[in-house]
Parts: structure tokens; C-alpha cells; sequence
């Protein structure tokens, strides 16, 4: 990213107890003053509303029409099934092609393949390949769509800006996943499930606009890959050179596959094990939309984007699902979406932010291509396996094994980090608090000889 006509610099890679390059507490909304980002902020909301309007309407949908969570699981492989297989793929165009023309086209693709599934839906004339088909063509879309999104916000604002926007636009996504299920159960008991996708087709309006209106004068250049042969290739390097981006990675890639299957999870739980309906599916979701929007508005104070702080949340995330899985009474289950959601969210914007700022502005549609594709692609392999657990040994199980995996992801993490990088763990006290850090082993005192 720049501030103006050239590039800027990649910040050093950090260590698990380093600061990212930003390292003072800003504005929790100081990204707004800019109007692009405003702009782009204000189309989102509309969008995300739909977006997860949309989520909880299909989900729901596929279980009425089939029964399965399988096939819930099955829909969600066939949605993020193209990030897995041509994520890189969409990460090498949109570091050659300019941002705002291809949101442009891909917001728009995601908007037909909504109102595609309104129209059958409306006209009683559903089935469930219909549903398969646009979730694939969402995914396909989703492809390029993800990266340049991601990667598009280091054009709206400054450098030192980026943590805050990235805060922003998943506390954004987080505020309407309140507002979404809640209004996405009543219309689906209400009205029923094609309406929900209807307001999802047109709320793709909004984000249309708003990239419309942009000043093009106000963004900052940042420079684009040519074509070339190999790029894909030295993406791949370029990560692989990092132990810090590669344990991310990593990190992610796991809780994304088996940890974040919430529609599997959340609709079994729902249905099978307190024999609830459509409206405590949509309380769940709405539950954990605010420990989520709770933990996005946190990560915009602060100024750093430290490793330590992903894997304790990495960690934190998984023992609560773990705690969740046994919860005896709905009201105890649903309560704990909260901490859920915080932790969660913690770990998303840390991972984004943390790898966004250790990019060079060249590679970074690339990288944040092989993020979304380890975070989001993962979904093809865990969906289906952990609906087939909870299909087979209940939901209870399933939610374990996902929460089980998230904590050994983070603690093997945290392990193979510190070795690399030659550190180890400090305990201590700080303003009366306990304290953990990873430090350099060379700072370990000697012990005293005894003569």
C-alpha cells in the first residue's frame, strides 16, 4: 500500500511478540473520515445484511428440503469449493487488474445468482440442485471477488489506517449478522425463504453505488503485478520465505476448515438436539454476530497486530467450542455464542491484519488469495466430514471435534513458531496482571555457579 504515487515499502516480517508496523491506539472510526472508505463501508452494510439474510435462508432451506445436515455441509463445500481450487488462480488477476472495475463485475455476478434462486424459490419451483448451482456460482464469483475486496482497502486508506479499516469492515460484516438472521428468521416463518433472497439480489445495489460514486483522484496507487509467466509460482515463494505468514496460514487453515462450520453446527444443534425451529437457529447466529462485533470494535483500538494475540484466541476459540458441545440446556449453549464470537473475530481480523502488513503491495492479492483460500476453501474438506460426525455421533460430537482441532492448531502453532524463530515463553506480571510473551532465548539468564 501508498500514501501516493509509488508504492510503499513492505514492513519487516515480526516475530509472535513483535509489533506489526502500526503500534500506537487510534480512532476506533478514524478510517471514516475518508470518503471512499465511507463510501465503501456504507454499500457493505447494505450488502452483508442480504448476505446473511441469504446464509440463513439457504441453510434452513437445504435441511427442509433434504433433512441432512450433510447436505448443509455439502452446500457449503460446493460455495467455497472454488477458493480451494482456483483461489491462487484469482489472487494472480487481481494483483494485474484494477480493483474497482472487478468489484464491479463480480458484485454484480453474486447479485444474478441470488435473484436466480428468488425467482425459483418464489415460484415454489425449488429443488435442491437449484440451491447447489448458486452456491457454486456464488463461490466462482467469490473467487476474485474475496482477494480484490480485501486487498482493495489498501487504496482507501492510508498505511496507517489499514488495522483500523480491516477492524471496520468485519465489525461491519459482524453488525449485520445481527441484523440479518434476526430479520431472516422472521421473514422465512413469515413469508418464507425466497424472499430472503430476493432482498439479497437487490441489496447488491448499495455496493454498486457506492464504488460508483468513488473519486478516483482520492485513492492511493499502489502497484500492479504485469503479466507475466511463473507469478503463481513466486506468490507461492514469497510465503514460503516467511515463517510468520506460513504459520498463519496455517493456523487459519485449520480453524477454517474444522472449526468454523457454524451452519452444520448451529442448524443440528437447533434442530436435533433442543428440537427447536427456524428463530433459536437465527438467535444462535445473532448471539455469536455480537461477541463477534464485540471483538471487531476491540481489534480497531488497538494498534498492533501481534501473532501472540491470534494464537491465545486461536486457542481460547477452540476450548470454548469444546465447553459449548456440552452445554445441557439451550439457553447455556446460546449464551455462549458470545465469547464464540469474540474469539473468533479476534482471530480473523489479527490473521488478515497481521498478514496484510507484512505484504509487499505487489504480492498482496496473492497472499490474501492463499488466505482466503486456506481460510474460506478449507470449508469444501470440513464441511462434509464434520456433517457426516454430526449425521453418525450427534451434533455434541461434532462440535467438539471442531473446537478439539482449532486448540491443537494453536498450541502446535505456538510451538513450531517459537522454534523457528528461536524464542520462548516469558510469564510475568504487568501492572498486576499476568503477563505472557515470547522472547528471544538469548535474553535467558544464566544461572548462578555455585562455586
Amino acid at each position: 500500500m501508498s500514501t501516493g504515487p509509488g508504492a510503499a515499502s513492505a514492513p519487516a516480517p515480526h516475530t509472535p511478540d513483535t509489533p506489526a508496523p502500526a503500534t500506537r491506539r487510534t480512532s476506533m472510526f478514524a478510517s471514516l473520515k475518508n470518503r471512499n472508505y465511507r463510501l465503501f463501508f456504507l454499500g457493505q452494510v447494505v450488502s452483508n445484511i442480504g448476505t446473511w439474510m441469504q446464509r440463513i435462508a439457504q441453510d434452513w432451506l437445504v435441511l427442509s428440503l433434504t433433512g441432512s445436515s450433510a447436505a448443509v455441509g455439502f452446500t457449503m463445500a460446493l460455495q467455497f469449493l472454488p477458493m480451494l481450487l482456483l483461489g491462487l488462480y484469482g489472487g494472480v488477476l487481481v494483483d494485474r487488474l484494477p480493483k474497482r472495475p472487478t468489484l464491479l463485475v463480480t458484485q454484480s455476478a453474486m447479485a444474478l445468482s441470488a435473484l436466480f434462486l428468488a425467482v425459483l424459490t418464489l415460484t415454489d419451483q425449488v429443488q435442491v440442485w437449484h440451491v447447489y448451482l448458486a452456491s457454486l456460482a456464488m463461490g466462482l464469483a467469490t473467487v476474485v471477488d474475496n482477494p480484490a475486496r480485501q486487498s482493495f482497502v489498501s487504496e482507501l486508506v492510508r498505511r496507517d489506517q489499514l488495522q483500523n479499516a480491516v477492524s471496520l469492515n468485519s465489525a461491519n460484516f459482524q453488525s449485520a449478522r445481527l441484523v440479518g438472521p434476526a430479520v431472516a428468521g422472521l421473514m422465512i416463518t413469515g413469508m418464507g425463504t425466497g424472499w430472503a433472497f430476493l432482498f439479497n439480489g437487490l441489496s447488491f445495489v448499495a455496493p454498486l453505488a457506492g464504488l460508483l460514486l468513488m473519486r478516483t483522484r482520492d485513492l492511493h496507487a499502489v502497484e500492479r503485478a504485469p503479466r507475466g509467466k511463473g507469478q503463481l509460482r513466486e506468490g507461492l515463494r514469497y510465503v514460503a520465505g516467511r515463517p510468520e505468514l506460513m504459520g498463519t496460514l496455517a493456523l487459519v487453515g485449520f480453524i477454517g476448515t474444522f472449526g468454523f462450520n457454524f451452519p452444520v453446527f448451529l442448524t443440528a444443534f437447533a434442530d436435533d438436539v433442543f428440537h427447536a425451529g427456524a428463530g433459536e437457529y437465527s438467535l444462535f447466529n445473532t448471539l455469536m454476530a455480537a461477541g463477534s462485533l464485540a471483538g471487531a470494535l476491540l481489534a480497531a483500538r488497538r494498534g498492533t497486530a501481534r501473532l501472540r494475540v491470534l494464537i491465545a484466541a486461536a486457542l481460547g476459540f477452540g476450548l470454548l467450542e469444546i465447553i459449548a458441545s456440552t452445554a445441557p440446556h439451550l439457553w447455556l449453549f446460546a449464551l455462549l455464542m458470545v465469547p464464540i464470537g469474540v474469539f473468533s473475530m479476534t482471530v480473523n481480523v489479527t490473521a488478515n491484519t497481521s498478514i496484510q502488513m507484512s505484504t509487499e503491495p505487489a504480492m498482496r492479492g496473492r497472499v490474501m488469495a492463499l488466505y482466503m483460500m486456506v481460510f474460506l476453501g478449507g470449508a469444501p474438506v470440513g464441511a462434509p466430514v464434520v456433517g457426516w460426525l454430526t449425521d453418525t455421533y450427534g451434533a455434541r460430537i461434532g462440535f467438539a471435534v471442531g473446537g478439539s482441532v482449532a486448540a491443537t492448531a494453536a498450541v502446535v502453532t505456538a510451538l513450531v513458531l517459537t522454534r523457528v524463530g528461536g524464542l520462548r515463553l516469558s510469564v510475568g506480571w504487568h501492572h498486576g496482571h499476568p503477563r505472557l510473551r515470547f522472547v528471544p532465548r538469548e535474553r535467558r539468564e544464566e544461572p548462578a555457579r555455585v562455586a
